[in-house]
Order: structure tokens, then C-alpha cells, then sequence
């Protein structure tokens, strides 16, 4: 089924089915099967994502993103609350996306996790445990990077705020590193506060030109930076938990904290700031960089969610009327999603990923045959593909081409990437068709 998703990109069974009512019901079938599950789903993929980890640096990329399927009448489908004030129903997924920290290129999802949201309000959160508590994918989503990407030459697991739980560094997998970005000010063996202590630190040096991304209400800019790095103790949290989840835990753990705070910031911008926190030492200038340069890869799962959203999947028009069937096309659109965040890393990078990381054989005839089409006999150097034939950027120039992409403004992004994708599984359909009326 993922396959099916990436060849024809949506949401929609009876679009999936390609016009057959025999392919829209084995795709019915497929979500309501006992045997099939999301977790099985996850699993087959993480385990082809640690054979194409092995020997590398990896950054397993974490977060979670609500899926809102509508309201009323899907609360009476059985759909939980997702989103603040618990209006809309929907799924959660959390994904763990592993990324080559060198290069960028996806190599896939090393796992991730689909629920709904049920069983009515939850106790307070002091009176629950770890386990009780949704916080409990951040340790668990560390753990399975741990386990899947073992064969990774070294594994930095990557999260924004909302991972940032002292069990998280406590219970991390011992060949797993952890980059953070801080919520809490804690609490450090001194008895001083985290960010008091980390501000009354001098500098360690200035960073110009920073590209900062795009965000609702703010185009695209650059940045002076200053930086600030320390080594801190920090003390086991005294409340949130039950005093016997404390008991467990070690007294206090020593980390690694960065201060990257915006200098001079236009009046209208509010400045950049960010606060990150490590399991890995620090113990100069460029390891402080290096740090920040881990953290900004963490963008990628931000590109991977809206290609799995608004960016050509659209998981959440999906009119499927039951959690369950729903949770198992949820995962199958998850996997399928990762292969236009690959094409979108290989615009990049022509010297990256191999074509045969995403097609076959026949595959690549095709594109080479449609990229003919596109160049003419004597192609203007916008109308080239400028990229080698073996590399994933070739297919990249070629599906960006199918989906509308001239080659002269920007560069094709998921929307256009998947409609691309699209036009070519129905020229490659038709290939097969020709070949067989033959």
C-alpha cells in the first residue's frame, strides 16, 4: 500500500484504486486486515531504514503532529480530541525520520507512532507516571533509533521543546546522543537557575549571514548571532511526577548547554533565541557549532509533515469513518511520504542519494526517455538537466518537469513534486499497457 500511495499521492480509497472497484476494495481490506497494523507497517520500514544507516551519521529526527479530521460528527465516529480546547477529532502521529547528518539526504522513517486519543480526561499530571503519560514517545521514539539505526556509524537523536524531560536524558540508550531544544529552566546543582547561569556567560563568538526560514507572517531573512556554551549539572525535577518515579531517577545528570541569542534584530522581527541542551561534550567553539548545525537540520520533519498534510498527500481529507482502518492508512501514508522528502533533499545535492535509492530499472529508462522529451536536440541551459544520470537529482529535475515545474522560477516543492510523481506512474502505466497490446 505505500507503494500504491506514492504513486498516486492523496488520501482518497477510490482515487487509490486507480477506477477499479477491485483495487478500491483490496485497498478497503488492507486497513480493516486483523494482521495488518500500523505498528507492522512502522516496523518494515525502520528495518529498511537501518540497512541504508549502517556505516553512517544519522540524526533521527523526532516530533509529533495532530491529524484533524473535522469535529462533531467525527466524534461520534469514535475519533479523540487533538489540537488545543478539544474541539476537533483526529489522530497524533509521531514520526522518527533518520537523515544522513552529513550530507541531509532522508534515508527513512527509523520508526514512528499513530493514536487516538481516548478513555476520557486524565489525572492530574503529578499523579501519573511516565508511562501514563503521552510524554513517554519522546524515550520510546530515542530507544527505537537506538535499536533500529544500531548499525550507524554514530546517532544523534534530534526534538524540539516538548521533549525536553529529564527522563529523557536519564533513560537515553547508551549509544544514542540527544540535541534538545530547552523548555524548562532548571535547576542546577549550584542551586542556580539554568538560564541565569547560561546568560552570565561571555560570549564565544559571533555568526553572521545565518539564513533563518520562513514562518507564517515572516519572510525569509538573515541573522547575526551570538553564542554562549556550558557544561551544567542539572538536578532531578521535585515535581510533575510521583514521588516514586523521582526515587528512580538519578539525582542529577551533567550536560552541555548552548545559548544562541539574535544580535541587533529589526524592530518588527522578534529576535531569534534559541536555548539547546546535549548529551554530547562541548568543549570548543567548533563543537558549539556543530551542535546548532544538528539542530537546524531538524527543519526536515517540519517539510516531512506538510508533504504528509497540505503538501500533495492531504491525510487529513481522508473520509475514512473508523479510527482504526484510519490509524492503518495514517502509517502507510507516513512511509510513502518520505520518498518526496528525498526527491526534495536531492534538488540539493546532485551529488547525493542514487536514482536506485527511490526507482527501478524501469524506472529510470522512463525518466531518462521523458528527460529527452524535456531537453530537445539542443536544450537552452535552463531547459538542461543539470544533474548526473545516475543521481536522484536527475529524477528529481525530471518529476519536478511533470508537475508543472519549468526549470526557470525556484525550485519545485512537495506540492508540485507530487503531482509530478503522479503524471509519471501514469506515463509508466502506460508504458506497460503499450508494451503488452505489442
Amino acid at each position: 500500500m505505500p507503494r500504491a500511495l506514492v504513486c498516486d499521492p492523496g488520501s482518497c480509497v477510490r482515487k487509490l484504486g486507480s477506477g477499479r472497484r477491485s483495487r478500491e476494495m483490496r485497498f478497503t481490506r488492507f486497513t480493516r486486515h486483523a494482521a495488518v497494523t500500523p505498528e507492522a507497517i512502522f516496523a518494515d520500514a525502520g528495518a529498511k531504514t537501518g540497512l541504508r544507516a549502517a556505516g553512517r551519521e544519522v540524526l533521527a529526527i523526532q516530533d509529533s503532529s495532530d491529524l484533524v479530521f473535522g469535529g462533531v460528527k467525527r466524534r461520534a465516529q469514535g475519533f479523540g480530541p487533538v489540537g488545543k480546547g478539544g474541539c476537533t477529532r483526529g489522530l497524533t502521529l509521531h514520526a522518527v525520520l533518520a537523515v544522513d547528518a552529513i550530507t541531509g539526504e532522508v534515508l527513512g522513517l527509523a520508526g514512528a507512532q499513530v493514536w487516538n486519543r481516548t478513555g476520557g480526561k486524565a489525572a492530574p499530571r503529578a499523579q501519573r507516571t511516565l508511562e501514563e503519560k503521552e510524554s513517554l514517545r519522546w524515550i520510546k521514539g530515542a530507544e527505537t533509533a537506538g535499536r533500529v539505526l544500531a548499525k550507524a556509524a554514530g546517532i544523534t537523536v534530534v526534538a524540539d521543546r516538548e521533549s525536553d524531560i529529564y527522563e529523557d536524558y536519564a533513560r537515553k540508550p547508551a549509544n544514542v546522543h540527544l540535541v534538545t531544544r530547552m523548555r524548562h529552566n532548571r535547576c542546577l546543582g549550584d542551586g542556580k537557575k539554568l538560564y541565569d547561569h547560561m546568560a552570565a556567560q561571555n560570549p564565544a563568538g559571533e555568526l553572521e549571514h545565518i539564513d533563518i526560514p520562513a514562518k507564517p507572517g515572516q519572510s525569509a531573512r538573515q541573522a547575526k548571532l551570538a553564542l554562549r556554551f556550558c557544561k551544567v549539572e542539572v538536578r532531578a525535577p521535585h515535581s510533575g511526577m510521583p514521588k516514586e518515579s523521582v526515587q528512580l531517577l538519578a539525582p542529577s545528570l551533567t550536560l552541555w548547554a548552548i545559548d544562541i541569542c539574535e544580535v541587533n534584530a529589526p524592530e518588527e522581527i522578534t529576535p531569534i533565541h534559541w536555548r539547546l541542551i546535549s548529551t554530547r561534550a562541548i568543549e570548543d567553539w567548533a563543537g558549539a557549532l556543530e551542535i546548532l548545525r544538528l539542530y537546524r537540520m531538524r527543519w526536515s520533519i517540519e517539510e516531512y509533515f506538510h508533504s504528509l498534510k497540505s503538501g500533495g498527500f492531504k491525510i487529513e481529507e481522508a473520509r475514512i469513518g473508523e479510527p482504526d482502518p484510519m490509524m492503518v492508512l495514517t502509517a502507510a501514508a507516513a512511509v510513502a511520504a518520505v520518498t518526496v522528502m528525498q526527491l526534495i533533499k536531492a534538488r540539493d545535492n546532485p551529488l547525493g542519494q542514487a536514482i536506485a535509492a527511490v526507482f527501478d530499472k524501469q524506472d529510470c529508462k522512463i525518466i531518462a526517455a521523458i528527460n529527452q522529451e524535456y531537453e530537445g536536440p539542443n536544450p537552452r541551459p535552463r531547459q538542461k538537466n543539470p544533474n548526473p544520470r545516475h543521481s536522484l537529482a536527475y529524477a528529481t529535475w525530471v518529476i519536478g518537469r511533470l508537475g508543472g515545474w519549468t526549470g526557470y522560477y525556484d525550485k519545485p516543492g512537495p506540492k508540485t513534486l507530487n503531482s509530478g510523481l503522479q503524471n509519471f506512474y501514469k506515463m509508466k502505466r502506460g508504458a506497460i499497457l503499450m508494451r503488452r497490446d505489442m
